[in-house]
């Protein structure tokens, strides 16, 4: 397998701005923001700013072993801003080559057949695998369902190895689906995005995940970021990025290691370019900020997004 063979490093700055019609007496928010380190990343520099000051606050791991920070506020106010800047460096862990070209093939049909992974996590297969039945079953955003299961048949040919049956699989929702950032919500069914084929990111790597776990495989849902390039001749523009989400699926005997990612929404294995930033079993586990609010009436949400390689700066 040949591989990029120099890490990137990277400085994120996430801000979320909640502006609200009157003022919100308590808030209280569970945030993920904290870049994870992982066998090919590393977390070198996080800060977080949160204003108004939190009264209470406290950082942990959750379920995954993601980085959540919660926090409460007990003073009336009304705006909250959130900001968090992390400097990351992303190693070299999947081919470098193009998807089609024959040595990243190679590479992905060098997998166990596909039924061999599934066996393998059916009830009562030895050993336990407790860390794949995480991302086994339905979720709140993804459904095990005949239609998805229907779906990924063509993909998933009998003996067909695990990897290359995925690609297959992430290549086919990249050309029959389209991008598009107003037909979808947050909300949206797994089942609409089937019908009407078309979403964004989050939407196809929730029906990746639903195609996956229906056909008996464990996947999980990863939330990052994502180094965009501007127009040859053109500024990087500040503000003007955005979160990403791609899939992840477990392949014990896979020369990546135990996980291996698929982007679906960019047709590519994820690299040197996606920065992790928390895994789960869907959207819900890993929304980089969710939480409740005492009073606030409407409010009015802006996100802004800046991946800048450090070389840049």
């Amino acid at each position: 397998m040949q591989t990029n063979t120099l890490a990137a490093r990277y400085q994120v700055t996430h801000e979320t701005v909640y502006s609200y019609d009157s003022p919100v007496s308590l808030s209280q928010q569970h945030l993920h923001l904290t870049p994870r380190d992982c066998p090919w990343q590393k977390c070198i520099d996080h800060q977080l700013t949160i204003t108004p000051e939190p009264n209470i606050s406290r950082s942990r791991l959750d379920y995954f072993g993601n980085p959540v920070l919660q926090f409460s506020i007990e003073a009336p106010h009304s705006s909250l801003l959130v900001r968090a800047e992390s400097t990351i460096e992303v190693r070299p862990h999947l081919p470098a080559n193009p998807l089609n070209s024959p040595s990243t093939q190679s590479w992905l049909a060098d997998s166990p057949p596909w039924e061999q992974v599934r066996d393998g996590l059916a009830y009562g297969a030895r050993p336990v695998r407790l860390e794949a039945n995480s991302f086994l079953f339905e979720s709140p955003y993804v459904r095990v369902k005949r239609e998805f299961s229907d779906y990924a048949k063509p993909c998933f040919l009998p003996g067909r190895p695990l990897l290359e049956a995925v690609q297959v699989l992430m290549s086919r929702i990249y050309t029959e689906f389209e991008f598009d950032p107003e037909a979808t919500t947050v909300s949206t069914p797994v089942l609409k995005i089937l019908e009407d084929k078309r979403g964004v990111c989050q939407d196809f790597a929730h029906l990746m995940l639903a195609c996956l776990r229906s056909v008996g495989l464990s996947a999980r849902y990863v939330s990052g970021y994502l180094l965009t390039n501007p127009p040859p001749g053109q500024p990087r523009m500040i503000g003007a990025d955005a979160s990403h989400a791609w899939i992840s699926v477990y392949c014990p005997n896979g020369k990546g290691g135990s996980w291996v990612d698929f982007d679906p929404t960019n047709n590519l294995l994820p690299d040197t370019q996606h920065i992790t930033l928390a895994w789960g079993r869907d959207f819900g586990d890993v929304s980089p900020l969710r939480g409740v609010i005492l009073g606030g009436d409407a409010h009015e949400l802006d996100v802004a997004v800046t991946v800048m390689p450090c070389a840049e700066l």
